[in-house]
């Protein structure tokens, strides 16, 4: 087995990105925390999206085999939540203030001789490579629906002729706070936020290895950016990607590496700083992925 990581930070004052390496347990993950939209700081002035990430991160990699007596992924994630919870009340935050939470998306595995469990909420994606060139696509994008809410607002101020982030964030910033409330509930989306309700909501699994490839997990900024206007080059009708997207996403790592690919990436979105070209709220995101490439 071959294993390459990645994480590298966008043009965010702190990556909100986490890696999680357990190879004692065989776990590996990615966390991409969201930052409250009620203004926080750390000790240190970290942002409330860098402490979600950093908290589940510990959490698993703190796991032990005599931690981990259910198979099943569920319980450690539930209880990676409660954790998060526990932090946030420590750190003075009002937990029944769905706009002060720390928050992040997650994907993690835990690779078997035989089979893979996995467990996924929010955005961060899980994508296998079989031997005959099948891509396989284990997660969904939880969040896609309501982003496309606020990629429409955004791309209407476009149109009506505001042309920088500061002007687009003010016309963007009402509807990303309307999302908030719907976090973790029937109608919203899933992210780890310390919510009990989250437990309902974590999609968690098994496949077994049979002719299994590799396995790509990504943060969402590793994906390439749509042009503006109709839904874009590898955009769906709902605000996700199609199939062909994460084909595409992999076949180029596959041609070059992680590293290369995610520079290249940089490159594109820097060459676009207003975010007009590749609507989308930030010049660059952070961008963290693990690619395990079975051998032999």
């Amino acid at each position: 087995m071959r294993i390459e990581t990645l994480t590298l930070q966008g043009t965010t004052e702190w990556n909100e990105d986490a890696l999680v390496i357990n190879e004692a347990l065989g776990l590996y993950g990615v966390l991409d925390g969201a930052t409250s939209l009620q203004p926080y700081r750390g000790p240190n002035g970290e942002t409330g999206g860098y402490l979600a990430s950093r908290t589940l991160k510990q959490f698993f990699e703190d796991l032990t085999v005599e931690d981990t007596a259910s198979d099943s992924l569920l319980p450690y994630v539930v209880e990676a939540n409660r954790r998060l919870r526990r932090q946030m009340a420590e750190a003075g935050i009002d937990t029944n203030r769905k706009d002060a939470l720390w928050t992040s998306a997650l994907a993690v595995i835990r690779v078997r001789d035989r089979y893979i469990d996995y467990a996924q909420v929010g955005d961060c994606m899980i994508i296998a490579q079989y031997e005959d060139g099948t891509i396989r696509v284990l997660s969904r994008d939880q969040v896609a629906h309501m982003d496309k809410i606020s990629k429409n607002a955004r791309e209407e101020g476009i149109r009506q002729g505001f042309t920088t982030r500061e002007q687009l964030w003010d016309i963007v910033k009402p509807i990303l706070l309307n999302n908030r409330t719907q976090m973790n509930t029937i109608e919203g989306y899933s992210v780890m936020s310390g919510e009990p309700e989250v437990a309902d909501f974590i999609e968690y699994g098994r496949i077994n290895r049979i002719r299994l490839k590799s396995l790509l997990l990504v943060t969402d900024g590793l994906f390439l950016p749509s042009d503006g206007g109709a839904e874009g080059e590898g955009a769906s009708p709902v605000g996700g990607r199609h199939a062909d997207a994460y084909a595409e996403l992999l076949s180029r790592i596959v041609q070059s590496s992680l590293e290369t690919y995610a520079r290249k990436l940089m490159q594109l979105e820097s060459e676009d700083k207003e975010c007009q070209r590749y609507p989308r709220f930030k010049v660059s995101d952070d961008k963290t992925a693990i690619w395990i490439q079975f051998l032999g």
